[in-house]
């Protein structure tokens, strides 16, 4: 897996001379040949690695992307640390690594402490968007959550429910690992903040119908 890892580093890099080559000016051009083989380096990543990622941005936010969400970038469900080697984690990778060699090159003189510092951008880059598809799914899971399957389930009472339904308060559950907080009312009795409810119906308006745990 790590010999594929390498395999398409080097592919992206192929790849970014033949891109520079047909859209960047012969200024620029010379430029990058005459530079340092490092700065080369950043560069030829950087532009392919950019447009594929904007182009993976673009699917994934008009949800023609949602099989890969919930397999490349599932992070609370990775079996094997091999899982981390998917194209778009690499892509995520050398974006940050690229624009961050491309940023730091003219502060940071030592080349190892260079590439040190762009590989530290590159891991947080992948971090981070990791972190980013987590809240795309639970807000998706938000969207389609189904207040029937917690009927039945206990809850916490997050804001206080008035008696004999004179108002509603708001309960918190857990439901496939999200917490969702539910509006809820009470035939009975008043229940207090951090009290334990059961929930018995779904009432209109997406109103819960609670009672008290004995």
């Amino acid at each position: 897996m790590l010999y594929i890892w390498n395999l398409l580093t080097k592919e992206v890099v192929l790849l970014g001379e033949l891109v520079l080559k047909l859209f960047i000016t012969d200024t620029m051009f010379d430029f990058l040949t005459n530079a340092d083989i490092y700065l080369t380096t950043f560069w030829y990543i950087a532009m392919p690695v950019s447009l594929i990622f904007l182009a993976q941005a673009a699917l994934t936010f008009l949800g023609a992307a949602d099989s890969e969400i919930h397999t490349d970038t599932d992070f609370g469900h990775v079996d094997s640390p091999m899982e981390l080697f998917t194209l778009r984690n690499l892509i995520n990778f050398l974006l940050g690594f690229s624009w961050g060699g491309i940023c730091f090159y003219s502060t940071i003189q030592n080349k190892t402490l260079l590439v040190i510092a762009s590989l530290t951008v590159g891991v947080i880059f992948v971090t981070l968007f990791f972190y980013i598809i987590q809240q795309i799914k639970k807000l998706e899971q938000n969207n389609t959550f189904d207040y029937q399957n917690v009927i039945g389930q206990e809850a916490d009472v997050y804001l206080r429910i008035p008696e004999t339904q004179k108002g509603k308060g708001k309960i918190s559950v857990s439901y496939k690992g999200t917490i969702h907080e539910l509006d809820a009312v009470s035939d009975n009795e008043t229940i207090a903040t951090g009290d334990k409810v059961l929930i018995l119906d779904l009432l209109p308006d997406q109103v819960l119908l609670v009672k008290p745990l004995e």
